[in-house]
């Protein structure tokens, strides 16, 4: 029996949560070479502009912003300097080599999902795989590390442009399809929690207007605390408004999915 849908996850805020690791990771750069540590709703904030997605270049933005803003007479940092030290605080060592090895905030990531979730979306007939902008052995280690999941179809940082740009999620989307993209095919969605993922599927569709299109959002992990309620409706009022067809509470409410779903948008 044909599949009848795909859905696409992003990583970061989707499959585990990262307020300890990345974001934490860029805090603590962002305050090594300004003296200043943005806050995660500063973070937030940020990011929905919708074109932060590589938490390096947002490292380096939020420090030039520091600068200007309090006439600093700092000298903006290479970027290449804001990478190591990120890496540095991320991986606690060389990503290239023995995961075991790390120390750093990667071993703090939460996951939000199982490998069930994973096993039942296949019985359920829907094709899944992953469009990321993590490094890939960042990537690689939550997908089979953590999650035992084999060879998972994957587009991280360094195989396609950063999001918004929709090349890796279209690349992906007509791999898992096995034919080209177009109004024949079965509907694809990507699973996103910042702008940025919604705008990819938006140009997505601008680029393949043909094609069923599916944009879900759901408001990251830290947004989920008792306190901060009112900043999660926020949030995923942001979502809707860059042009969310659906807003989730948590990824795992797709556990059931069916055809009636992909119908529904």
């Amino acid at each position: 029996m044909k599949n009848i849908g795909v859905i696409l996850f992003d990583i970061d805020g989707v499959i585990r949560s990262v307020e300890n690791s990345y974001r934490l990771s860029l805090k603590k750069t962002v305050y090594r070479f300004c003296g200043w540590e943005p806050s995660y709703r500063d973070i937030d904030n940020a990011k929905n502009e919708g074109i932060w997605n590589n938490d390096w270049d947002l490292s380096l933005e939020l420090i030039k912003r520091h600068i200007k803003s309090k006439n600093l007479k700092l000298k903006q940092p290479q970027r290449e300097n804001i990478i190591r030290c990120f890496e540095d605080f991320y991986f606690g060592g060389n990503p290239n080599k023995d995961c075991n090895d790390w120390s750093g905030f990667i071993k703090n990531e939460e996951l939000l999902v199982e490998k069930e979730f994973f096993t039942l979306l296949s019985a359920n007939k829907i094709s899944w795989g992953f469009v990321s902008g993590a490094e890939p052995a960042s990537a690689k280690f939550v997908l089979e590390n953590r999650l035992k999941l084999e060879s998972p179809p994957l587009i991280a940082m360094g195989d396609a442009p950063d999001k918004p740009d929709p090349q890796g999620f279209i690349y992906l989307a007509t791999k898992l399809c096995e034919s080209n993209l177009g109004n024949k095919n079965v509907p694809i969605a990507y699973v996103g929690d910042t702008i940025a993922d919604i705008n990819t599927v938006t140009n997505a569709k601008k680029r393949i207007p043909t094609q069923k299109f599916i944009s879900i959002g759901v408001a990251p992990p830290h947004l989920h605390l008792e306190n901060r309620i009112k900043e999660r409706i926020a949030y995923e009022s942001k979502l809707k408004e860059a042009g969310a067809d659906l807003v989730l509470k948590t990824v795992n409410d797709l556990k059931n999915i069916d055809i009636d779903f992909f119908k529904k948008y």
